[in-house]
C-alpha cells in the first residue's frame, strides 16, 4: 500500500505544476474557476466567457496573422504590441515619413492611417463538435484514411455552419485529435493606425534585450477598428465609423505588487507540452542547434548591410525582426531545457506512467509497445528533419530562390496555353504583378546571404541528398560557393529589378529563354527535389507521430485521474492565470518582479546602440513629471513579470487583475523560460508584461495624445 501512495504522489507532482496551463475559456466554469478564486480572482466564469452576455472574450481579438489585441474603449480603440504592429507601421513608413524611427500619433480620427491587409478577428462562440467530426470513422481505417476523412468532415461542417450562423467559422483539433471545437468569428478589415512610439522606445533594448529580463521597452501600439453604420465589418471606406465592441477593458492605475493575481487572455500559437523524451531529445540536441546556427549567420549579414543606410534599414527591418525573434527564442529554449533536465524528467515521467498502468497486463504491454514505436519513429525521422531544416532555414533563407520559385505556376499554365489546353495563365501572370519589381529586396545583400547559405548547406548535407541540379553546379564550381553565387546573380533576370521589368514586358514572347534562367532553374530543381523526396517522408512520419501522440494523450487522460489536462496551444482563445512573481535565473542572481525608468536611464548611459532613446524621453524622466502613473514612491514602472503560461501569439494579450481590470500588455517571456512551450517550470518560467501605466504615460506625457485617455475607462 505504501508503494502505491508514493507512486501516486510522484506522478501527480509531475503532472500538476503551479500556474501551468492554457485553458479554454468556455470550460473555465467547470475546470478552473474554483482554483482561480482561491488565487484571488474576484469575478465569475461568465464574466470571462459568455455567448449570451457581453464578456471579456468580446474585447480580445486576433490581431493580424499571429498576435492578440484588446479593446480599451467603446470607440474601437485597441491596444497591442509594437512588434505586432511593426509590419503595418513599416508599410506605412517611407524615408521621408519614417514612422518606425520617429513614431506617429494621430491627433484626431481624420489623421488615423489605414493599414492595408491588416485584420482584427473576434470570437463569437465556441462549440464542441467532436462527435460530428468523428462520426463516420471506422476502426479499419488506416492513418491516411482517418486523416482524410477528418479533414473532409471539417471542411463540410465549416461550410455548413458558416451558412447557418452567417459568420466565418473554423474548426481545430485538440488533444492531438481526441476532441474538435468549432469557432465562430467576426473579422474586421478597416483597421487604422492611431499611434506608435518611436522604435527607440517601442523596441528599446533591441536584440540585446529580446527574450530577456529586465526589460525597459514600451512595446505597444494603438489601432482603431472601423465598421459600417450597422457596426458590422466593412472594407475600408471613408464613411465607416469607429466600431463599438460589446465589451472593452477598464484600465487600472493602481499598479501591481508581488503575489497579485494575473490573468492573460489571448491566442497562444503553439505548445507541445505532452511530447515524449524522444521528441525533446531531437529538439534540444538537433533541431534547435541547427536552426540557431543558420539564423545567426543570416542575421549578421543583414545587420551589417542595414547599418549602411536608412533605405536598407527600412527594407530589411521587418524581415530582420522576424528572423531574430525565433533565433533568440530557440537559443533560450535550448538553455532552459538543459537547465531543467527536461529530457531526464520526461523519461522519469514515462517510466512512472508505465508503473501506474503496470497492474493491468494488457495496458502495460500496450504502452511499452507505444514507447518502443515512438523511439523507432523518431530515430527514422531525425535525419529527415535535418534535411528539412536545411531546406527551410538555409536554402529558403535566400530571398532570390524563394522569389524565383513563385513563377513555377506561371510557366505551368503557359505551357497549357501553348498546347491549346484550358489554362489560368492570365490569372497566374497577373498574380505576379505585385512581385515584380521585388519589394524589400537588395540584390547585393541577398548575394551575400546566398554565398553563406550555400556554403553551410554544402558543409552539412551529403551530396547524395542534394538536388541533382544544385549538386552539378557545386561540382562545376569546385565547391566555390562565391563563384557559384556570382554566376547566379550576374545572369538571372528574375532578381535584377531592371532586367525583371523588361522580362515582364515580353514574358510570353521569350518564355523559353526565361524558363532557362539559372536562378529559376535552381529554384525549381530545389523545390521539386524536396517535394518529391523529403517532404512526403516528413509528412508520413509526422502523421505517424501524431497518431502515436493521440494514443499517448488518450492514455494519459484515461489513467492519470487526478490531473486536469489542458490542450496544447493551437492559435485559439485561451486563458492562463498566475501571479506577479520574481525569479532566480541562476546561482547568486535574483531578479525583482518589476523595472522602472531608472533602469532605462542607466542602460541609455552605456552608449550602446540598442539603448539609444531620443533626448526628449530622458528630459521627461529627469523632470519626474509622472502624474498619476507613478507608484507611491514616485517611481515610474515600465514592466513586470508574472508566472502565467504564455507563448508566441500571446504577444499583445491583455493582462488582467483580480477585478478584471487591464494592468498591462503581455509582450515576451524570459530567455530561460522559452522552454515552457515544451516543458513548463514554475520556478523560472515568466511572462513579461508592459505596465499599462507606462503605456498611458507615453501616450499622455511623451506623445501629447492625452485626448485618447478620455475614451478609456480609467480606474484609480
Amino acid at each position: 500500500m505504501k508503494n502505491k501512495i508514493i507512486l501516486f504522489l510522484t506522478i501527480t507532482s509531475l503532472a500538476l505544476k503551479a500556474d501551468e496551463g492554457m485553458w479554454m475559456p468556455q470550460l473555465i466554469a467547470a475546470l478552473n474557476i474554483t482554483d482561480m478564486k482561491k488565487n484571488g480572482f474576484k469575478l465569475s466564469a461568465e464574466q470571462i466567457y459568455s455567448i449570451n452576455k457581453a464578456s471579456m472574450k468580446d474585447a480580445v481579438a486576433i490581431f493580424g496573422g499571429g498576435c492578440t489585441a484588446e479593446a480599451i474603449s467603446d470607440k474601437g480603440l485597441i491596444l497591442t504590441n509594437h512588434h505586432c504592429g511593426y509590419g503595418s507601421i513599416a508599410s506605412l513608413s517611407t524615408v521621408q515619413n519614417d514612422y518606425l524611427k520617429n513614431g506617429y500619433w494621430a491627433m484626431n480620427n481624420k489623421e488615423e492611417l489605414y493599414c492595408k491587409d491588416l485584420t482584427v478577428t473576434f470570437i463569437k462562440r465556441i462549440e464542441d463538435v467532436t462527435s460530428k467530426i468523428t462520426e463516420n470513422l471506422k476502426t479499419s481505417f488506416s492513418e491516411i484514411q482517418r486523416d482524410s476523412t477528418i479533414q473532409s468532415n471539417i471542411k463540410l461542417l465549416e461550410r455548413k455552419t458558416k451558412e447557418e450562423y452567417k459568420y466565418d467559422t473554423f474548426i481545430r483539433g485538440f488533444f492531438y485529435g481526441n476532441e474538435y471545437y468549432l469557432f465562430v468569428t467576426e473579422t474586421f478589415r478597416d483597421i487604422r493606425l492611431v499611434g506608435t512610439p518611436p522604435e527607440s522606445i517601442g523596441k528599446f533594448g533591441g536584440e540585446t534585450d529580446n527574450w530577456v529580463w529586465p526589460r525597459h521597452n514600451a512595446d505597444f501600439s494603438m489601432f482603431r477598428i472601423y465598421a459600417n453604420k450597422e457596426n458590422k465589418p466593412s472594407e475600408y471606406n471613408q464613411e465607416n465609423i469607429p466600431y463599438k465592441p460589446a465589451y472593452s477593458f477598464p484600465i487600472s492605475l493602481k499598479g501591481v505588487e508581488k503575489g497579485d493575481f494575473t490573468m492573460v487572455y489571448g491566442f497562444p500559437g503553439k505548445t507541445q507540452e505532452y511530447l515524449t523524451s524522444y521528441a525533446v531529445d531531437l529538439l534540444q540536441n538537433q533541431q534547435d542547434p541547427i536552426r540557431v546556427e543558420l539564423r545567426a549567420k543570416r542575421l549578421s549579414i543583414m545587420e551589417n548591410d542595414m547599418k549602411k543606410n536608412d533605405t536598407l534599414r527600412l527594407m530589411y527591418a521587418n524581415k530582420y525582426a522576424g528572423v531574430a525573434n525565433y533565433y533568440k527564442k530557440w537559443s533560450g529554449e535550448m538553455l532552459g531545457l538543459k537547465k531543467s533536465n527536461a529530457i531526464q524528467k520526461k523519461q522519469e515521467f514515462e517510466q512512472q506512467f508505465l508503473n501506474l498502468v503496470g497492474s493491468d497486463g494488457a495496458k502495460k504491454d500496450k504502452y511499452i509497445n507505444l514507447f518502443a514505436q515512438f523511439k523507432k519513429t523518431y530515430e527514422e525521422y531525425a535525419p529527415l528533419s535535418k534535411q528539412y531544416d536545411y531546406f527551410t532555414e538555409c536554402l529558403l533563407g535566400i530571398d532570390a530562390l524563394r522569389l524565383a520559385s513563385s513563377f513555377q505556376p506561371v510557366f505551368a499554365e503557359l505551357k497549357k496555353k501553348q498546347d491549346g489546353k484550358e489554362n489560368k495563365f492570365d490569372q497566374r501572370f497577373k498574380e505576379t504583378k505585385p512581385i515584380i519589381p521585388f519589394k524589400n529586396y537588395n540584390k547585393e545583400t541577398d548575394r551575400k546571404l546566398c554565398t553563406a547559405m550555400l556554403e553551410m548547406f554544402v558543409n552539412n548535407i551529403d551530396k547524395s541528398l542534394r538536388a541533382v541540379y544544385l549538386d552539378s553546379l557545386i561540382n562545376v564550381y569546385n565547391g566555390n560557393t562565391q563563384a557559384l553565387t556570382d554566376f547566379l546573380y550576374n545572369n538571372s533576370s528574375f532578381i535584377d529589378n531592371k532586367k525583371a521589368e523588361l522580362m515582364y514586358s515580353d514574358f510570353e514572347k521569350n518564355a523559353q529563354l526565361y524558363e532557362r534562367d539559372p536562378m529559376y532553374l535552381l529554384a525549381t530543381a530545389v523545390y521539386k527535389h524536396y517535394q518529391k523526396t523529403v517532404i512526403p517522408q516528413i509528412n508520413y512520419y509526422e502523421l505517424q507521430i501524431a497518431e502515436l501522440q493521440k494514443e499517448y494523450m488518450k492514455g494519459l487522460r484515461e489513467n492519470v485521474k487526478d490531473k486536469k489536462f489542458y490542450p496544447d496551444a493551437n492559435g485559439t482563445l485561451r486563458v492562463s492565470y498566475g501571479k506577479v512573481a520574481d525569479y532566480k535565473p541562476r546561482d547568486g542572481v535574483e531578479y525583482l518582479h518589476y523595472t522602472t525608468s531608472d533602469g532605462l536611464v542607466e542602460k541609455n548611459k552605456t552608449g550602446l546602440e540598442d539603448f539609444y532613446v531620443k533626448p526628449r524621453l530622458i528630459e521627461l524622466f529627469e523632470k519626474k513629471d509622472f502624474g498619476n502613473y507613478a507608484d507611491k514612491k514616485g517611481k515610474l514602472h515600465i514592466a513586470f513579470t508574472g508566472s502565467n503560461h504564455t507563448t508566441g501569439g500571446n504577444s499583445g494579450s491583455p493582462v488582467i487583475n483580480a477585478k478584471g481590470e487591464l494592468i498591462g500588455t503581455n509582450f515576451d517571456r524570459n530567455w530561460e523560460g522559452t522552454m515552457s512551450d515544451i516543458s513548463y517550470n514554475g520556478n523560472f518560467c515568466r511572462n513579461i508584461v508592459l505596465d499599462v501605466r507606462y503605456t498611458l504615460w507615453i501616450v499622455d506625457k511623451y506623445a501629447g495624445a492625452g485626448y485618447l485617455l478620455n475614451e478609456m475607462k480609467l480606474v484609480k
